[in-house]
C-alpha cells in the first residue's frame, strides 16, 4: 500500500504535495518523493525515510510549477531507500512515473527490455513501466499510458507526467484505488480522498482498468480500450478540518476521542423507537428479498473481518438468519454454493480493498446478493453491491482501526435490529435495544473521560 497524489492548476504544485504526502502517510513511510514540471523543466526530489525527511531535503529550494505527482512508499520490490523511493523514471528522464500495487510480470518485462540496452536504476516493479511508456510514447501520454496498461500484470494505481506535455498528468487504475478531485484553481487525483479534502469535495472515482487525462481546467476518463467514459462528480461529506490533528499527538488518538461522535453518526435517522426498529433506506432497494434472507456471509478483510466476527453473535442473537464470517483474501478461492436467498454483506471503510472486490465479484457470479457496509461515497465496492449502509464516519487515516469498528459494529446491529423485528423479535425487546443504543455515544465518552486512569494503569 502506497500513497499518490497529484495536482494540475493555477497553484504553485509543491505545498499541495507536501501536504496531500502527509494525509497519505498512514499508506506508506519507507520513502517518499515528488516530481514538480514548469514547462519542459521538472524538478524531482526523493528521500528515504518519512515525509519529513524529503522536507528536510527540498528546504527552500524555490521549485517552481504547476503540475507535479508525489508518492509515499511501503516498499515492496526494493530496499526502503532513496535510488528505490518514487517517482521513477525512464533513461531520458522524459517520463516520471509514481505507483501503488504490483506489477506481477515485471521480472520478464525488466530481462526484455534490458536486452533492448535499457539500463535500470533501481529495484523496483514500477522502473519497467516509466520505461515501457517511454517506448510507446508518440506525442500522445495517454495513449503510451494505455498500450503500456496492456502490456503489464498485477495491480497498480499510477500517475505519469512527461517533459513534453506540459500540464497534463494521466493516470490510470486497475486494483488500486485512485479518485479525481476537481477544484476551483486546479484538478487533483489521490488515493485517498484525504489528501486533497482542504481544496475539493468533489470527486469522481476511476473504475477497475480505466484511465484518465488531468488537465488545469478538465478530465476525461477512458477505458483501457480507448473508450471514453461520462461520469458524474460526486459531493465528498468530510470536511476539511476532519483530517486535521486538532491538537491531538497522532490519528488513532484523535479517531479513539471521535468514537462518541461516531456511533451517533452511524445511527443518525435511523433509529425509530416508537416501533422498536430500526429505519435503513439503503437497504430498501433489497428489503422484499433481505428481510426473509436465512443466510447472510460477512466477507472483509482486516478491522472489518473483527468487526465482522462479532457482529455474527448480534445476528445470532437477535435474529434467526445463519451467518458466517470469512476473511475476503480466501473466500474468493473457495468453493461457493451458496444455499437460496443467500446474501453477501461485504464490510470495507475505503470500499476499495480489492480482496473484498474481489470476493463480491465471485459471490455475485454464484448467485448471492450483496450489500455493502462502506464510508466512502461513491466508492467501488457502493458501486458493485446491491444495496446498503454508509458509515457516514468522516476520513479514519490511523492505521489502526478504531472509529470504523464501532460503526460497522453499530451499522451490523441496527441491520439485525430490523431483520430481528421482521421475525420473532417482539416491539418490548425493540425498544429496549434502541434505547441501549442511544446510550452508548454517552457510555463511550463517560469510558473516554476516564484516560488519566487508564493511562496511569496502562503504565
Amino acid at each position: 500500500m502506497c500513497g499518490i497524489v497529484c495536482y494540475v492548476g493555477q497553484k504553485e504544485a509543491k505545498p499541495i504535495l507536501i501536504e496531500g504526502l502527509k494525509r497519505l502517510e498512514y499508506r506508506g513511510y519507507d520513502s517518499a518523493g515528488l516530481a514538480v514540471q514548469d514547462g519542459t523543466k521538472i524538478d524531482f526530489y526523493r528521500a528515504a525515510g518519512k515525509i519529513a525527511e524529503l522536507e528536510r531535503k527540498i528546504g527552500e529550494i524555490p521549485i517552481r510549477g504547476t503540475c507535479g505527482i508525489a508518492h509515499t512508499r511501503w516498499a515492496t520490490h526494493g530496499e526502503p531507500t532513496e535510488v528505490n523511493a518514487h517517482p521513477h523514471r525512464d533513461q531520458n528522464e522524459n517520463v516520471f512515473v509514481i505507483h501503488n500495487g504490483i506489477i506481477e510480470n515485471f521480472f520478464s518485462l525488466k530481462k526484455k527490455l534490458e536486452k533492448n540496452g535499457v539500463l535500470f536504476r533501481s529495484d523496483t516493479d514500477t522502473e519497467v513501466l516509466a520505461h515501457l511508456i517511454a517506448l510507446n510514447f508518440d506525442g500522445n501520454l495517454k495513449e503510451a499510458v494505455r498500450k503500456t496498461m496492456s502490456q503489464v500484470e498485477g495491480t497498480f494505481g499510477i500517475a505519469v507526467v512527461h517533459r513534453h506535455v506540459p500540464d497534463e498528468i494521466v493516470v490510470a487504475r486497475r486494483g488500486s484505488p485512485l479518485v479525481i478531485g476537481l477544484g476551483e484553481d486546479g484538478n487533483f487525483a489521490a488515493s485517498d480522498v484525504s489528501a486533497m479534502v482542504r481544496y475539493t469535495n468533489k470527486v469522481v472515482h476511476l473504475n477497475e482498468n480505466e484511465l484518465a487525462t488531468l488537465t488545469r481546467s478538465n478530465f476525461s476518463i477512458y477505458t483501457a480500450q480507448a473508450a471514453a467514459v461520462t461520469r458524474a462528480t460526486e459531493t465528498v461529506e468530510w470536511q476539511p478540518e476532519d483530517a486535521e490533528l486538532n491538537g491531538f499527538p497522532h490519528f488513532m488518538l484523535k479517531e479513539i476521542y471521535e468514537q462518541p461522535e461516531t456511533i451517533r453518526n452511524a445511527m443518525r435517522g435511523r433509529l425509530e423507537l416508537g416501533e422498536g426498529v430500526s429505519k435503513l433506506g439503503g437497504i430498501m432497494p433489497v428489503w422484499d428479498q433481505f428481510k426473509d434472507c436465512r443466510h447472510i456471509v460477512i466477507v472483509a478483510c482486516g478491522t472489518s473481518f473483527h468487526a465482522g466476527s462479532v457482529g455474527r453473535y448480534v445476528f445470532e442473537r437477535l435474529t434467526e438468519v445463519d451467518v458466517e464470517v470469512e476473511i475476503a483474501s480466501e473466500f474468493r478461492y473457495r468453493k461457493l454454493n451458496f444455499p437460496p436467498n443467500t446474501f453477501i454483506i461485504a464490510m470495507s471503510q475505503s470500499g476499495e480493498t480489492a480482496d473484498t472486490l474481489a470476493a463480491i465479484k465471485e459471490a455475485r457470479r454464484k448467485g448471492a446478493r450483496l450489500l455493502g457496509i462502506v464510508n466512502v461515497v461513491g466508492s467501488s465496492i457502493s458501486r458493485e453491491t446491491d444495496a446498503g449502509v454508509y458509515n457516514h464516519a468522516g476520513p479514519e487515516i490511523g492505521v489502526a482501526s478504531t472509529k470504523i469498528f464501532i460503526s460497522q459494529l453499530t451499522i451490523l446491529t441496527l441491520i439485525a435490529l430490523l431483520i430481528g423485528r421482521h421475525q420473532k423479535l417482539s416491539l418490548t425487546e425493540g425498544v429496549e435495544i434502541i434505547k441501549a443504543l442511544s446510550e452508548l455515544p454517552e457510555q463511550v465518552r463517560t469510558v473516554l473521560s476516564q484516560d488519566n486512569h487508564i493511562q496511569a494503569i496502562a503504565e
